[in-house]
């Protein structure tokens, strides 16, 4: 038996334009032509333009509240806020505060205070405030 040949189908070379640099001794090198890509602007995050005023360290569920540490600046009753985080990103406005169960006006930094949310909201979402 004979042995079938297979040929093989080969792919055309691509061509790139070379640039001809000389030497100081002569010789002609030639080099190819670096290739520019344009890169693509990337949105900017909300989130980049807000204040990071705390973090969410806990979620009640029976009554859509959440805990939320205060790491800088302040929030009040009244101030729009925006929670993102892995599966959370919604806004809306802070209607009340608690601390110790009790009613206050406004939270300041280091505080720990209570805030009802419309949604649920995860444990080291950011809250910022918009």
């Amino acid at each position: 038996m004979a042995k079938k040949k297979v040929r093989k189908i080969t792919r055309p070379k691509k061509v790139t334009r070379s640039k001809k640099v000389t030497r100081s001794q002569g010789h002609q090198v030639t080099r190819p032509k670096k290739v520019t890509r344009l890169k693509a602007k990337k949105p900017k995050s909300p989130e980049a333009s807000l204040e990071k005023v705390g973090k969410v360290t806990h979620y009640f569920g029976h009554v859509n509240a959440a805990a939320v540490k205060l790491l800088k600046g302040g929030l009040k009753v009244g101030d729009s806020i925006y929670i993102k985080g892995h599966t959370t990103d919604f806004k809306e406005r802070v209607t009340s505060i608690q601390l110790d169960h009790a009613a206050i006006p406004f939270g300041e930094k280091g505080q720990e205070i209570g805030l009802s949310v419309k949604s649920r909201v995860r444990q080291g979402d950011s809250v910022y405030k918009i």
